[in-house]
């Protein structure tokens, strides 16, 4: 995975107000913290910051007073209306180090006709090469009849990549729909014998 670019500014000023005049010179507070350093408070420019958090996991080569630092976001913080990223905290991470992180699950392929396919996670936890961390996690699911159940000790993980959740854990099951007058018989039961 390539590094993203971004050009960071060293922060003087602390406090909601600061943060305020930050974001409204179009950039975006964050902190860089790890491997045993101080936390460095810097600035980012809010536009590219924005599109590159888009990618889940991204890598950031940070770029302050003519260093470089990778790091990956730890934690974004949103305006919860207007959605604007308002703090970003960045871990400082060296190339070859594994760390932990979670990666999107994609399904690929269909299950068996007539089957529905429920996918009881969004996202596997991994342990990957912070350069090295897949975008995607890819579980194929062509041709899997009903009953059927992958769990996360059952996922192929990429090159390099250690799965961290428990291996019995359901990560997509392909089940029956279950038809509407079933259903509604089925809540009628549960009500009587919750009235019982």
């Amino acid at each position: 995975m390539a590094e993203i670019k971004l050009a960071a500014q060293a922060r003087t000023k602390f406090g909601k107000g600061a943060a305020r005049q930050t974001r409204r010179d179009g950039r975006i507070p964050a902190v860089l913290y790890g491997h045993g350093t101080d936390p460095l408070h810097v600035s980012l420019p809010a536009h590219d910051t924005m599109l590159a958090l888009r990618q889940a996991n991204a890598l950031f080569s940070i770029e302050l007073d003519g260093n470089a630092q990778l790091a990956v976001a730890k934690d974004v913080q949103r305006d919860p209306v207007r959605q604007i990223i308002e703090h970003v905290d960045l871990l400082i991470v060296k190339a070859g180090e594994k760390i932990a992180v979670e990666v999107p699950i994609v399904l690929v392929g269909d299950a068996m006709s007539g089957s529905i396919t429920l996918l009881d996670m969004q996202t596997l936890s991994i342990e990957a090469e912070a350069t090295n961390i897949p975008k995607q996690i890819e579980i194929d699911v062509t041709g899997l009849t009903v009953g059927t159940v992958i769990t996360a000790g059952e996922v192929k993980y990429p090159a390099g990549a250690t799965g961290l959740d428990a291996a019995d854990a359901p990560v997509v099951r392909i089940t029956e729909p279950q038809a509407e007058t079933e259903a509604t018989e089925g809540e009628g039961d549960d009500a009587a014998e919750a009235a019982e």
